[in-house]
């Protein structure tokens, strides 16, 4: 299975503007500038797009994951905060935080699942930085 994603760029990195499109077209010519993501600017940018990737495949995972186990969640509300050391321009973590509700599920075997998922979701395999989370069940 392959997923394509386009940009264009026009301009210079400060002045400049982008145009996204994705192959589902969720995405269709969405703009993108420097201020959208290094400022407050009213735009998308790459690391709001990693960290939806993220927390929709961590949630996907722990789905799965639950599922063999036996367990089938009301809701998994998870959000990713990915951070960039504007500095360095490295992006240097990802933090996801989980509010989960799950039926008879112990607490110790709703963190064993959502540090699999953590762990093993395509998105988290895919990142070369430092992936923390907080996870809470809720009841």
């Amino acid at each position: 299975m392959k997923r394509t994603a386009n940009a264009v760029w026009s301009g210079s990195l400060k002045e400049g503007t982008g145009k996204l499109t994705t192959q589902s077209k969720v995405l269709n010519d969405n703009d993108y500038c420097f201020n959208s993501r290094f400022g407050d600017g009213k735009a998308t940018n790459p690391d709001e797009l990693l960290a939806a990737a993220h927390a929709g495949c961590f949630a996907m995972a722990l789905s799965m994951i639950l599922g063999k186990e036996g367990y089938t969640p009301d809701s998994l509300d998870a959000t990713a905060q990915v951070t960039m050391d504007t500095d360095t321009l490295e992006l240097t973590g990802s933090h996801i935080t989980l509010k989960a509700r799950i039926p008879n599920i112990s607490e110790d075997k709703f963190m064993e699942c959502a540090n699999a998922a953590k762990e093993n979701c395509p998105v988290s395999k895919a990142l070369s930085l430092k992936i923390s989370m907080e996870a809470t069940l809720e009841s």
